[in-house]
């Protein structure tokens, strides 16, 4: 099993479900309320451990009930929680809305994540144990930053997934080894729409880059190599939600496993869209076994 330490947020996702969201100032009346454990840090724990990573979470959860339900929730996908504080006041949040369409906006507030702003004893040898390490940015950027350093000192791989989007410190690119935004967290940090020449100015700053376009697949491009797409499969979307961070976690299982880079892109292609068929964040996460036999059943290599 590979190892893989994820270091970022906590949240409980407050999901309503409506036929078409509102626009500013309009209510609309929804068909369903759930609260579901999330937070990108947690999901990308939670998928790879499911996709068959050994997973080890740090991060930080409040003393709330759904400080209480995060924990378990980790717990219970197989992930290691030793790492995951507990500080006083409420958890990290997300309030989340979903369409018939299975597209999503979100509103995260950042609760216990917001106090997890440097690494703590035991954090830095739990990354070097680790074949790879998953940033994303719903966590201060201080520790964001430590954990990358920490994980180049120890030769570890790094993952970046630049959600929500935000300027990064040069020190921040400098440690990441793979930056994994989606097209619309590509254009944020270059400036430019063209998902192409987004890339390319992208690979000034880091080696290697995979820009997640939905059910286009994914724009993968790393210096000194042609730039190549990845197709996702053709599925029906019911909820959007984490699909990104499941494409992450296994991702971070198939390189962590050795498989060539065109070949994990499509199984972790293969685990997204699984996910968006299903309601919910963790929830909709598939097993190892399901993503096997989902990527067998295309008929030929993604291209």
């Amino acid at each position: 099993m590979t190892a893989i330490a994820v270091l970022g947020s906590t949240n409980m996702d407050l999901v309503a479900y409506v036929a078409k969201a509102p626009r500013l100032g309009e209510t609309v009346t929804g068909r369903e309320f759930r609260t579901v454990p999330g937070g990108k840090g947690a999901n990308q724990a939670v998928a790879a451990a499911r996709c068959g990573g050994r997973v080890t979470m740090i991060g930080a959860v409040g003393t709330d009930e759904f400080g209480l339900r995060l924990r378990s929730s980790l717990g219970a996908a197989g992930v290691d929680t030793a790492a995951l504080r507990t500080v006083e006041g409420a958890s990290g949040t997300a309030h989340i809305t979903v369409d018939d369409e299975g597209g999503n906006s979100i509103v995260v507030v950042p609760g216990a994540n917001a106090r997890l702003t440097a690494l703590e004893d035991g954090d830095e040898a739990r990354i070097a144990a680790a074949d790879t390490l998953l940033l994303q940015l719903e966590v201060p950027l201080e520790v964001v930053t430590a954990g990358a350093r920490a994980a180049r000192a120890h030769g570890v791989r790094t993952v970046l997934t630049p959600a929500p989007a935000q300027p990064l410190p040069p020190e921040l690119l400098a440690a990441t080894d793979l930056l994994v935004p989606n097209e619309h967290e590509a254009a944020a940090l270059t400036g430019l729409t063209d998902t192409d020449r987004a890339a390319e100015a992208l690979l000034q700053q880091v080696p290697a880059v995979a820009v997640t376009l939905g059910s286009a697949g994914v724009l993968y491009a790393a210096r000194g190599r042609e730039p190549f797409t990845v197709a996702a499969p053709r599925v029906r979307a019911v909820d959007t939600t984490a699909a990104g961070d499941t494409f992450v976690g296994a991702l971070a299982v198939a390189l962590g496993e050795g498989r060539p880079e065109r070949e994990a892109l499509a199984w972790a292609c293969a685990a997204a869209a699984l996910s968006v068929q299903r309601p919910g964040a963790q929830a909709s996460m598939p097993a190892r076994a399901e993503v096997d036999a989902a990527r067998s059943a295309l008929s030929g290599p993604a291209s």
